[in-house]
């Protein structure tokens, strides 16, 4: 993974000369995973995993070292997620923040640290996972003109039937994809045999994708990317983010789910012109949920918070448009890269119930103008300085139930800077290291939420951010024979965050969050992979370590943040056989013991542990691609998750792991 190229930190950069952490998994990978959700995509990823649930489909949300809790209002917005450069949220109460079919992928790209905030956004404390759709090009080779393409994919546990089907066709500079995907499956099981309460889904998906070239040597391109996950849940978990004594309390409800991208980009990479490499970006994403028919509840449909219990639908709608130009000012042994650019955005945010306005899910519009400058200096291919700053002026208002709530119009801004450089020592050994700071604005829900008597908080302050990276990289060709390579990449991190809002624990005609808590966030990854002609290893290491700071119950300072992951290490060892193409290995995952504390926002708010023990899961994987004869096109995939069925939690989770599963596909690619 050291090896794969980087596109989202700048101009393209290999991941062990890029100044900052990062993993691209790529097509391969996702295959081998079979992925059915996040949590199943990040496996394996330093520093990355799901939280919320361990299976629901729609109940996961992204955590990147410590940062991101799908039962935290607001809490994914510290980390930015995109679709095809388009950028996507969506918060509601007990569910996950991406609800996109995983099939329609072919690369994630995962950013850590704050770094990020210069291209994605300020406020981006955790990071980015970004996701690039599928493209005719990737099943189409030089002459050909049609492809077609079939998969047939199932899952032992929960009987999970996926197939799918996808056409590309390419006539002169024009190319298209079309892509349908269905998947159907039952309630799981963890490790022990428990049902998964609420966990079945159906859902359909496509994908439509055209791409023109034109111009000077092909040097313009207009793409337009559309797709759609459309989940059904009948009898599902109203807590789809999982908990047992929860899912009991508010029992189950029908969950329709759909999310919508497009995006529309026009890029002019000007030949004859170094000074010019435009991208002009207009999209739009909208992800909407509704609920109906609850059942299972002893409590019921009633003003206030048990409003969650009314038929109700809930929507994100993200309209924006991105300018971005790269020049190249290279000049002797330097090579200078400059982007500007600009990006203007505005969510709607809808949520309504049979009983009305829903106090706690706040309505209203969040705009923003962000403009921000990259600059990337290398000299001699030997040392990399990459400064950045982005500033975002932003708009909050409320819509007129809000307002008659007490909401009002806010305004602000943020600022991003920071400095990244990489230096190799020689063709080994490599430093790097980056300092950056991040602002986050309040979000909707911070300021207008209103519930149990509580009043909007429109004096919150800015979220702050100052963190620190260091690291090491070590790369080398012929280790041990004439063909292999083995490439490290170590990562040291540090940040301090201030000004953190969190719902207020007292009641009464307060603000309904404040800013109340400091924290420190601080540890270490590593990245390892070998490889050689008939084997490989991939090591992947984690260890996330955090403190509440300036609490205002003092007996809290120095405890463990509730969001921390656990330490973990995953380490997988296979074979090639080039012949039969043949790829088989093991995956083993170690997840050591943690306690963490959830803290009371008041003086005398009690403190709660959690003790999360040890444990370890084994994957099996084979896939077979054979590169000639009548077989010529086909992959087949095998995939025993949890090998031993193992009962256990991770701490992140609520709900307990998934038992074994085996996990079967096999696709067929028709070329003419």
């Amino acid at each position: 993974m050291l090896g794969r190229i980087i596109f989202g930190t700048g101009t393209a950069k290999v991941a062990i000369d890029t100044p900052q952490a990062v993993t691209a998994l790529e097509q391969e990978d996702l295959d081998r995973k079979q992925a059915d959700n996040i949590g199943d995509v990040l496996k394996g990823v330093p520093g990355v995993q799901a939280a919320g649930a361990s299976t629901r489909p729609m109940g996961q949300a992204f955590n990147i070292r410590g940062i991101g809790n799908s039962e935290q209002t607001a809490s994914e917005e510290r980390i930015k997620v995109v679709v095809d450069g388009a950028p996507k949220f969506f918060e509601q109460y007990r569910m996950g923040s991406f609800f996109g079919d995983l099939e329609l992928f072919k690369r994630v790209e995962i950013l850590r640290g704050p770094a990020s905030s210069t291209l994605y956004g300020s406020g981006t404390i955790g990071g980015v996972v970004a996701f690039t759709t599928k493209d005719a090009s990737d099943y189409l080779a030089e002459g050909e003109t049609r492809a077609l393409r079939f998969k047939l994919g199932y899952e032992s546990n929960g009987d999970v039937l996926k197939p799918g089907m996808i056409y590309a066709h390419r006539a002169g500079n024009a190319e298209f994809l079309f892509a349908l995907n269905t998947s159907t499956g039952n309630d799981k099981t963890d490790g022990a045999g428990t049902v998964l309460a609420g966990s079945s889904h159906q859902s359909v998906s496509g994908l439509a994708k055209a791409k023109l070239s034109f111009g000077d040597d092909s040097d313009q391109s207009l793409t337009l990317a559309l797709s759609r996950t459309d989940t059904d849940m009948d009898g599902a978990a109203v807590a789809q983010t999982g908990g047992t004594a929860t899912i009991a309390t508010f029992g189950f409800a029908d969950v329709h789910a759909i999310d919508d991208t497009a995006s529309l980009t026009w890029r002019h990479q000007f030949a004859s012109n170094d000074l010019l490499d435009l991208t002009v970006q207009l999209s739009h994403t909208d992800t909407s949920v509704s609920k109906r028919n609850f059942t299972g509840s002893s409590l019921a449909c009633a003003p206030g918070t048990l409003q969650v219990l009314c038929p109700s639908d809930f929507g994100y709608a993200t309209t924006a448009v991105k300018i971005e130009n790269t020049a190249n000012l290279s000049s002797g042994e330097w090579q200078n890269f400059l982007t500007l650019g600009v990006q203007l955005s505005e969510q709607d945010r809808s949520a309504t119930s049979s009983l009305g306005a829903l106090g706690f899910h706040p309505e209203g519009t969040d705009r923003k103008l962000g403009v921000y400058a990259q600059g990337e200096f290398i000299w001699n291919d030997r040392l990399t300085l990459i400064p950045g700053l982005r500033v975002d002026f932003g708009n909050r208002t409320p819509s007129a139930v809000t307002a008659a709530a007490g909401g009002a119009e806010v305004s602000d801004q943020a600022v991003s800077p920071k400095l990244s450089a990489l230096y190799k020592l020689n063709e080994r050994w490599g430093i790097f290291g980056t300092l950056a700071r991040t602002e986050r604005m309040p979000t909707l829900d911070e300021l207008y939420s209103t519930d149990g008597g509580r009043l909007p908080s429109l004096d919150l302050a800015k979220e702050e951010a100052d963190s620190v990276e260091l690291g090491l990289t070590y790369q080398q060709e012929g280790l041990w024979a004439e063909a292999d390579s083995l490439h490290l990449k170590a990562t040291a991190f540090h940040s301090d965050l201030s000004n953190l809002i969190v719902t207020n624990g007292a009641t009464g005609a307060v603000p309904r969050y404040v800013n109340v808590r400091a924290a420190e966030i601080w540890g270490g990854e590593i990245e390892a992979a070998y490889d050689a002609e008939r084997w490989f290893a991939n090591l992947a290491y984690s260890n996330v370590r955090s403190a509440y700071r300036e609490m205002s119950n003092p007996a809290s300072n120095g405890l463990t943040i509730a969001d921390t992951p656990a330490q973990n290490v995953a380490l997988t060892v296979g074979a090639k056989l080039p012949d039969p193409g043949l790829t088989l290995g093991w995956t083993a995952y170690y997840f050591d013991a943690v306690t963490t504390y959830s803290v009371a926002t008041t003086a005398a708010g009690t403190v709660t542990p959690t003790h999360t023990p040890a444990y370890d899961t084994h994957d099996l994987f084979v896939t077979w691609k054979p590169e000639a004869g009548a077989m010529a096109g086909m992959d087949v995939t095998l995939t025993v998750e949890n090998v031993f069925d193992a009962d256990y939690k991770n701490n992140l989770s609520l709900d307990r792991g998934e038992g074994m599963n085996a996990k079967f596909s096999i696709g067929k690619n028709l070329t003419w």
